[in-house]
């Protein structure tokens, strides 16, 4: 301090520096440290200080940004507001399942009329599926006996059966995206559940610790 201070004195007595001017300090290449009342054009862009007519850093300046550091500064700021989105979403989903259920039951009674309307369209799939099934065995045995009586089978026959192996694909599929959503389901409210009772144990922590705070206070 002693030597920044002889620094700082002897730059005063070279020129008429007022308390109110502004000092920088600086170091150059060498590491040595440098006073002055203006900076060096080649270390304007590099870290410097703001020094009171008592020797006091005022304000420091960091150093210039590269343009590697600006991306992975600007990377950074991007993934920053990402993570605020996360966490202001997951608030507004914690707001919501306060606001909707009142209790753990009110949870339950919610997925099972979900999962009873998901399953019934899992049955009518399979109701579809099924009497596809017994309409082309039908047609199928059909055909055998027609080419037994050596008879040509009719194009609309094919045509039938075709007809409803295709119905038997789509009806297949709509029946996995049915129990894909009755799983999606079931794994969605058992989050939704375990979630809530997190929330009202935190509610409940709260509530007491003010009624305590409340108690000492009178």
């Amino acid at each position: 301090m002693r030597i920044v201070l002889h620094t700082i004195s002897a730059v005063l007595l070279m020129g008429s520096w007022s308390a109110h001017a502004v000092l920088y300090k600086w170091l150059d290449e060498e590491g040595r440290v440098h006073f002055g009342d203006r900076i060096p054009v080649k270390y304007q862009l590099k870290e410097h200080d703001e020094v009171n007519h008592q020797g006091m850093v005022v304000k420091h300046n960091a150093a210039a940004k590269t343009k590697k550091e600006k991306a992975e500064a600007k990377r950074l700021a991007k993934e920053q507001k990402k993570l605020e989105l996360v966490a202001k979403k997951a608030r507004q989903r914690d707001r919501v399942l306060l606001d909707t259920y009142t209790t753990e039951r009110d949870l339950i009674v919610a997925r099972d009329s979900r999962l009873d309307a998901v399953g019934s369209q899992i049955q009518l799939a399979e109701t579809i599926i099924s009497d596809s099934n017994t309409t082309l065995e039908a047609l199928e045995k059909q055909v055998v006996q027609i080419k037994a009586s050596n008879r040509q089978v009719p194009a609309g026959i094919y045509q039938r059966i075709e007809s409803e192996k295709q119905q038997v694909a789509v009806q297949t599929k709509v029946k996995q995206g049915h129990m894909k959503r009755r799983d999606e389901i079931a794994t969605q409210f058992g989050g939704y559940v375990e979630r809530f009772n997190t929330l009202k144990a935190l509610q409940k922590e709260r509530k007491e610790l003010l009624a305590k705070e409340r108690d000492e206070l009178y």
